[in-house]
């Protein structure tokens, strides 16, 4: 079975070139080409295609304004093209929040050192885009996603540390929401469907790592505008972005959370309330020495697919903080992080992964749930709250 795919793109050398390399691959059919936004709404409620591929500047209509329009009236995995410039990470992220799936760098140079790889890397995407779960990330799948409404804005730094006499800011009510009823006994779990734990008193975690990739941005700001300024626990977060996005990334979940978010920064001294995300195109580790822990941002290995990758970060915190961090796998393709979670695992530490329904990609969360070592399995929308709630 072939996927369809619709092109819209203002550039016609980029069509061309780009209807070239996916029909070459015989497993996708190109079934039209739009030259910009308002096109490719027309286009796409005619065509009806599988995937989408997306430009975000264009004339008559912009790329953001027209993945709104399409997701508004059909669910579609939309893969943006983007500059890897501060400005095209902005609009990326825009975009990814409006509903778009993924993204690629637009410069093919940028991805691929030859044109078999290119085909690899551009075909095999598409592919995965194609079974995604366009609304994922816990709204309905027959729905488009609507943006999660922003919480207040955090203060200025320093303003919400623990013990500041200025009161903490409402929390949104998908984190006002009373504790879980605990649920009755089910019967025992199957390694890849682990049962999901009721509800408990809260746990002390010397860190909270969270790992992610496709889908992974809109569902880190779900999770993590979940919680308070004073939250109990440091945050280490490995996002599979490219070194141009994730500080553009930090400041935008910096500006959303009332936790503090940067991206991270070799020396950095893990604490309370402070999330930091790993830099794009290197490594995170954490080392824990006469009682500090503290960030050592390596060069991305080559011989790694993933920079950063979120099996390296766990895996240092399986040595640094054995039995004592709360390892969480957000939606994304492919296994990253499995290993990593077993590491912890072996070590006594605890595992939560995101459900498949609420999941863009069930691939990262499978990996882990299929290897027995999920101890809870819960929608997007429960991380979030639960970590507030659960987390001393």
């Amino acid at each position: 079975m072939t996927v369809s795919v619709l092109i819209v793109d203002d550039s016609g050398f980029f069509r061309k070139r780009l209807t070239e390399i996916l029909s070459a691959s015989g497993k996708i059919r190109v079934v039209g080409a739009a030259s910009n936004g308002r096109e490719g709404v027309e286009m796409a409620e005619k065509l009806r295609p599988d995937v989408i591929t997306m430009d975000y500047e264009m004339p008559v209509m912009d790329g953001i304004t027209a993945v709104r329009e399409i997701l508004r009236r059909r669910p579609v995995p939309v893969l943006m093209f983007s500059s890897l410039t501060y400005e095209g990470a902005r609009v990326t992220l825009d975009a990814l929040e409006a509903g778009a799936v993924d993204f690629l760098p637009k410069n093919f140079e940028e991805i691929a050192r030859s044109f078999s790889q290119l085909q690899t890397i551009l075909v095999q995407r598409v592919l995965d885009v194609a079974g995604s779960r366009p609304g994922g990330g816990g709204a309905s799948s027959s729905a488009p996603r609507s943006p999660s409404p922003a919480p207040e804005p955090r203060p200025p730094l320093g303003h919400n540390a623990a013990g500041s006499s200025r009161p903490e800011p409402a929390r949104p009510e998908s984190a006002r929401r009373p504790p879980a009823t605990p649920r009755p006994e089910s019967p025992a779990p199957t390694a890849d469907v682990p049962r999901r734990s009721p509800s408990r008193a809260p746990r002390h975690y010397s860190v909270v790592a969270i790992g992610t990739s496709t889908g992974g941005p809109v569902a880190l700001q779900r999770v993590l505008t979940a919680l308070p300024a004073s939250f109990a626990a440091p945050i280490v977060l490995v996002q599979h972005m490219p070194a141009s996005f994730t500080p553009a990334f930090a400041e935008r979940l910096n500006k959303l959370c009332r936790i503090e978010v940067r991206q991270a920064e070799d020396g950095d001294v893990l604490r309370p309330g402070l999330a930091l995300l790993a830099p794009g195109g290197k490594q995170m580790m954490i080392e824990n020495r006469s009682g500090q822990a503290r960030v050592r941002i390596l060069p991305g290995d080559e011989r790694l697919n993933y920079k950063p990758c979120v099996d390296v970060t766990f895996g240092s915190l399986a040595r640094s903080f054995p039995g004592k961090t709360l390892g969480v796998i957000l939606t994304g393709m492919g296994a990253d992080g499995r290993e990593g979670c077993r590491m912890m695992k072996q070590t006594g530490s605890e595992i939560w992964s995101q459900d498949e329904k609420t999941s863009v990609i069930y691939g990262m969360p499978m990996a882990v749930a299929k290897a027995g070592l999920t101890d809870s399995v819960l929608p997007l929308d429960d991380i979030g709250p639960r970590l507030a709630e659960g987390v001393n």
